[in-house]
């Protein structure tokens, strides 16, 4: 029975993507609403928010479970403003760079919340990114109870890092927002969704929408992290 499960979600990984059906029925269901910020989370959990932006989303999940939120946002005036934001809340940490697979500097098209190093159509700048594990180590993470990844394509390099490296073992559920117009989207996309899958399950899945990824042992941060970091 288990083999039959994992054969039909391959088959259902491997069909070809619908953006505009998948989206459509991604608003049908209220998705912002409900599956991203709907989580099993408390005051003790580790939260990771990569593409920040103006920080909302952040102020969301803080505003129902108060837990322990990094966020990442590569663009310094977007990071200014969001540290600005939670100035007064020591529970939010903001980060003026992005998470990736490389430490590298990268120029990105500005264009708010669709800026991206993939696309050239407005003013540029260049922006620092540090390697994943790197910060992992510096920060002593052990474990992150939910990492939402909104990178306009630097989503690919970046879990792949997480999967080479092996830390994605040490995260309890990746939400994810993938991206097509990166070189050979849906072929990456749908190769780390294979690998994804030896180690999480889908609790919902919008191709190129948004997808969350659990933790088959359903990791915590809450007794593996340092709390004195927090």
């Amino acid at each position: 029975m288990l083999v039959s499960r994992v054969c039909h979600k391959i088959k259902q990984l491997l069909r070809p993507v619908n953006v505009t059906q998948h989206y459509q029925a991604w608003f049908e269901a209220n998705g912002d609403k409900t599956f991203r910020v709907e989580y099993d989370l408390n005051e003790n959990s580790i939260v990771f928010d990569l593409g920040g932006y103006e920080g909302q989303w952040s102020s969301d999940i803080h505003a129902r479970y108060c837990c322990n939120i990094y966020i990442f946002e590569p663009v310094t005036s977007f990071a200014d403003s969001i540290k600005l934001r939670f100035a007064r809340n020591s529970k939010i940490h903001v980060f003026a760079f992005g998470l990736s697979g490389l430490n590298t500097t990268v120029k990105l098209c500005m264009g708010n919340d669709a800026t991206s190093q993939y696309k050239d159509n407005g003013t540029h700048l260049d922006v620092v990114l540090v390697k994943a594990s790197d910060f992992f180590a510096q920060q002593a993470i052990k474990a992150i109870d939910l990492m939402k990844v909104n990178i306009e394509g630097g989503e690919y390099e970046l879990l792949e890092h997480l999967l080479d490296s092996g830390f994605v073992v040490n995260i309890r559920d990746i939400q994810i927002q993938f991206h097509d117009f990166v070189p050979e989207a849906e072929r990456r996309m749908k190769c780390i969704q294979e690998r994804l899958s030896e180690t999480h399950y889908l609790t919902y899945s919008y191709p190129f929408v948004w997808e969350n990824w659990r933790n088959k042992l359903n990791c915590s941060s809450d007794v593996t992290n340092h709390p004195e970091l927090l």
